[in-house]
Parts: C-alpha cells; structure tokens; sequence
C-alpha cells in the first residue's frame, strides 16, 4: 500500500501494553515499534513554535523528495527501468523495511543538540539536495532537448527534414557563379505534372536537370538546376501549383559540422546519464531518511505538547492491510479513545488549543508517513 501509520500514546506501566496493541490490531495491520530517542525539548512555548516550523519542513522535504524521485523514474533508460525498486532504497534498505525498523541516526542529527537544531540541519540538508537537483536536472534536460531538437530533423516530413543525410553531392552543381541547384518537396499526386513541366516553371530552368531523390509517403524530393537569376520567380511560380522549394544550399562542411554535433550530444548525453542516476539514487534515499526523521520529530514535539512531561509514551508504526483502514481507525478509537472523548466526535482542528496538527484529529497522536508517489511515478 505504501501507507505507513505513526501513533503515539502515553507510556503506561504494564508490559503488556504494545502486546495489547499487537493482538488487537494484527487482523487489521502489521505493527511494529517506532523508536524514538529521548530529544532536548526546551520550553513548551518554544515547543510550540517550532511544531508549525516541522510541519512546513515536513511538506518541503516531502515535496523535494517526491521531484528527485519522480525524475529518476522518468529519466532512466528503457532497459534500466526494471532496476527501479532497486534505486529506491533508503540507507539501503526498502522503504518499508526502513519505516518498520527505524533507528535514530545519531550520526546525521546527534540527539545531544535541540530539537531546533535538527530541524535546521534537515532544513540545510534539503535546501543542498533542492539546489543540486534544479541544477542537475536543468543541464541533463537541456542536453536531451538540444539531442531531440536535432534528431527531430531527421525524421518527419521532407519539408522539413534535415536534408544533409539525404542528398548526396553529385546531385548538385556546386562552386558555379552562374548555375544552382534547388531541392523541392513534390506531393505524390502531382509527380507527373512536376515532371511534365518543372522547366516551364520559370525562364533558364535547365531541362532534363530534375532528379528524384527519395520518396517518403505522399511526397518525394526532387533536384533541378537553374540560372541563379531565375529563382525567386521559379519559388514564386512552384508555390502556386503546392511544389515547396527547400531554403537548402549544399555545404559539405556545414553536413559533417551536423553530424558531428549529433554525435556529440549523444555521447555527452550517455557520458551523463550515469552520474545523474547515480546522484539522484544517492540523494533519493538521503531525503527519504531526512524525512521520516522529521516525522519523528513531529511524533516526539506532539506527544511532548498533547501528553506533557516527562516525555514518556509509547510511539509504534502500523501498515493497514488493504481495505482495512477504517476498521483499524476504529479498532484504535475503541483502545485510545479514553485519552480524548472529543476526539472520537470530530471536533474541527481550531478547537483544540496549542495543537498543531494538520488533517483530522485524534485522541492519540498520529502522522503518516505514505510512499504512493513511488507507485504513480512507476505506472507513469
């Protein structure tokens, strides 16, 4: 489902109670505990201001993340998509796996600072990973654009075709001061009136000069030669009977400059693309760990102000089996609704005081923590 259940209720002293939680919900889910180490809080006041900062640090790294994944799945080659599920990892593990077997990660977001202080170091770490990746994304789609946009030229009609692939040398008089040839894109049903009349088209057109050198579909590319001071009144007279004169003058220089571009581009754009997938994968499973860090600290900041202190509740993650959401939701109710008679009426949000939660409200603590983005991006 990629749905992942974050709860929180106070501690009590009967070891029983996550067993309790177990047996009640395994019909309807699988749980696990979601350790949470014990954090500096500061003042409650403070605690306060700083819920509504991880939940704006919350979207954000959300929205950071979903782009980089979205990329990477968007951009891999066609014979690399099927090693999706494997970039999509998270301190090398699977995002369920990481979710229902969180550690803290002492090393990244040292529990000796403040709570404020790590909601800076994962603002910090996002704020690089947005940068980097506006950067990255901007020069590869820039380097496919330009490779499209060429090899756009060599394909589609021949009105608008790059020509250099298709003609060849000797189908033209070159280095004369006097005489040109000119390519025209005939239509199929008017083959035999270009070829009955393309000299009458304009004085000093050369006859027997024409020459057809492919077809595709419903037209064909033809050559004739011509006085160079007859071919604005030859472009006019073939415009009115549908016969386009190509703007092409043969230049073997400017044919292999093309070339070589192509060829370039394409190299420049395999010489990128694993870096690129690379540093995406890296930086995929880097905001994927950012984030269910804040949700941590959102879970911890929530239980402080719904539960007070000392800062002891037990924290657990549940994944609902399929279809089985508002049973579990229910299920939860009937064991925690004690903790808030409000809450299992549904009250709106701005009737609880100094709560700052965002969609409904329950009489335990509760984020989620949902990982469809990797499914839509895959049917993408």
């Amino acid at each position: 489902m990629g749905m992942y259940w974050l709860i929180s209720v106070p501690k009590e002293e009967s070891q029983q109670q996550w067993v309790r939680l177990q047996d009640n919900t395994r019909p309807l889910s699988s749980s696990a505990k979601f350790n949470l180490p014990n954090l500096k809080v500061g003042t409650l006041d403070a605690l306060m201001s700083l819920s509504d900062d991880l939940a704006k640090l919350d979207q954000y790294t959300d929205m950071i993340m979903t782009k980089v994944y979205n990329y990477m799945a968007n951009s891999l080659e066609e014979n690399d998509v099927q090693k999706l599920p494997e970039y999509t990892k998270a301190n090398n593990k699977d995002l369920k796996t990481y979710c229902s077997t969180f550690v803290w990660d002492v090393a990244k977001f040292p529990t000796k600072l403040s709570i404020k202080e790590i909601h800076d170091i994962i603002a910090k770490n996002m704020t690089k990973i947005e940068k980097d990746f506006k950067t990255k994304s901007t020069t590869y789609n820039n380097l496919k654009t330009n490779l499209a946009q060429h090899e756009k030229k060599e394909s589609g009609s021949l009105v608008t075709r790059n020509l250099g692939p298709i003609v060849k040398e000797e189908d033209f008089v070159v280095s004369s001061e006097y005489l040109i040839t000119v390519v025209v894109v005939v239509p199929k049903m008017s083959y035999k009136e270009w070829e009955g009349s393309y000299w009458k088209l304009a004085d000093f057109v050369v006859p027997g000069s024409s020459k057809k050198i492919v077809e595709d579909g419903e037209q064909a590319l033809y050559t004739v030669t011509m006085f160079r001071k007859t071919l604005d009144a030859f472009k006019n007279n073939a415009r009115e009977r549908k016969f386009v004169v190509r703007d092409f003058t043969y230049s073997k220089e400017k044919i292999e400059q093309s070339k070589k571009e192509v060829t370039n581009l394409q190299k420049a754009k395999v010489k990128a693309y694993v870096p690129l997938i690379r540093w995406l994968k890296g930086n995929f499973s880097e905001a994927f760990v950012n984030w269910v860090h804040v949700k941590a600290l959102r879970l911890f900041t929530e239980s402080v102000l719904r539960y007070g202190l000392p800062a002891t509740f037990m924290t657990a993650v549940l994944e609902p089996n399929k279809k089985s959401e508002k049973k579990l939701r229910e299920k939860l109710y009937s064991m925690y609704g004690n903790l808030d008679k409000s809450a299992v009426e549904g009250p709106e949000m701005g009737d609880i005081p100094g709560v700052y939660m965002t969609g409904d409200y329950h009489p335990y603590v509760y984020f989620d923590i949902n990982t469809s983005f990797v499914e839509s991006a895959r049917e993408f």
